[in-house]
């Protein structure tokens, strides 16, 4: 059943993307460019966004329980902003503006066969596997 529920969402949040212009990359690099061709359409969609995770979360964590396909949270521990994760956040804000897409915008463009997507994909998946392997020989190395 949470194969089921996860596809749905899965689904729902493409649709979403396609919808709001977040799966074109030249309408997020038309938002990104503040100076030449902006276009704040998408600062609409990213507060809406914001809007609907901020009472979706409250709603959630006062039930204490997730609403399907897990029996508890599984929220992170690491509570404190560090060096890997600023370094981690502005290489995808700098890949995010040089190819107007993230992650979630890139695989759902594929289905609507955007040729800009068939050269991000495999980056993206080359910095995941980069990251992860440099993380675990940071992990793996003596203190």
């Amino acid at each position: 059943m949470s194969f089921v529920v996860n596809l749905a969402l899965g689904l729902l949040f493409g649709i979403g993307l396609v919808v709001s212009g977040m799966s074109d990359p030249a309408k997020v690099l038309n938002f990104l460019d503040l100076f030449g061709t902006w276009d704040p359409s998408l600062a609409f969609v990213m507060g809406g966004a914001v809007v609907t995770a901020f009472i979706g979360y409250r709603l959630v964590f006062k039930r204490q329980k997730p609403l399907a396909a897990a029996a508890a949270f599984q929220l992170p521990a690491k509570k404190e902003i560090d060096r890997p994760l600023l370094l981690g956040s502005a290489i995808f804000g700098v890949g995010w503006g040089l190819g107007g897409f993230c992650p979630g915008p890139a695989l759902t463009a594929t289905t609507l066969g955007a040729a800009g997507t068939y050269a991000f994909l495999p980056m993206m998946f080359a910095g995941m596997w980069l990251a992860r392997a440099l993380a675990s020989r940071r992990v793996a190395a003596p203190a």
